[in-house]
């Protein structure tokens, strides 16, 4: 896989052209971006989410001739993905190609949209803005392992909380701190790797999204027409005033 040749795809839109790589690693997403490029699927419909220093997203059938103001978003072709997380490898640097979903509440397995996709704009961050996020995503897996402990001992909370037990509550809070700083000690901590410290300091991109939506491409041309994209006048639902439409797909090789 690693030497098989990347397809290259270009996007031509109604601010300029586009061209994309797909990754290898990622197959189900990169064929099922070919075989809709290749019926003529993204024709005609537009960037319908743009949001300055996030992203842009496409890919809405319902999009296509859509009318000023139409809530656009829902749109699909009946089908969803699997996940297909290669990370930390790839990442959301600005410029790569990922694919939109439904929420975790709704989709925990986070699986793709079968059509929907956007392109990272984000934005650059400090060096002290990269350790703080570490360190919050560190204090989640924390919480997390708390929140956990805690539903299992539902019964007891509420019984002391009707008894109005406050020390009975306050030992049973510090037993299960104790006991979740335990389990994250036994895992190592999340750090950012080189390459994505690197990136998120000097390109940008969007880091909290690592991990948790596909990432299944990048630009290699025409990151300038994506920068212009995103500057675009957009409404309340961030939907562009005036329409930027994906005029073709076209697989190049």
């Amino acid at each position: 896989m690693e030497n098989q040749k990347e397809t290259h795809l270009l996007i031509e839109t109604s601010k300029g052209n586009i061209t994309v790589k797909l990754y290898n690693e990622t197959p189900k997403h990169r064929d099922n971006f070919i075989k809709l490029a290749k019926e003529g699927f993204y024709e005609g419909t537009l960037f319908h989410r743009v949001i300055k220093n996030f992203m842009i997203q496409g890919g809405d059938p319902e999009s296509k001739g859509a009318p000023a103001g139409k809530m656009l978003g829902t749109g699909d072709t009946g089908y969803t993905l699997p996940a297909e997380f290669v990370y930390p490898k790839y990442f959301h640097k600005k410029g790569v190609l990922s694919a939109a979903r439904q929420g975790d509440e709704v989709n925990p397995e986070r699986r793709s949209s079968g059509c929907q996709f956007y392109i990272v704009t984000g934005q650059v961050y400090t060096q002290t803005q990269v350790a703080g996020m570490e360190n919050q995503m560190n204090q989640m897996k924390l919480k997390t392992a708390f929140d956990t402990l805690a539903r299992q001992h539902m019964k007891d909370i509420y019984k002391m909380r009707k008894a109005n037990d406050i020390e009975g509550l306050q030992k049973l809070q510090d037993k299960l701190i104790a006991e979740a700083q335990a389990q994250v000690a036994d895992e190592a901590p999340f750090r950012f790797t080189p390459e994505q410290i690197e990136a998120y300091t000097t390109v940008g991109g969007t880091p909290h999204l690592d991990n948790q939506y596909t990432v299944f491409g990048e630009v290699t041309e025409g990151m300038e027409v994506v920068d212009a994209i995103q500057q675009v006048k957009t409404n309340r639902a961030d939907r562009p005033e005036e329409d930027v439409v994906i005029r073709k797909v076209t697989v190049l090789e």
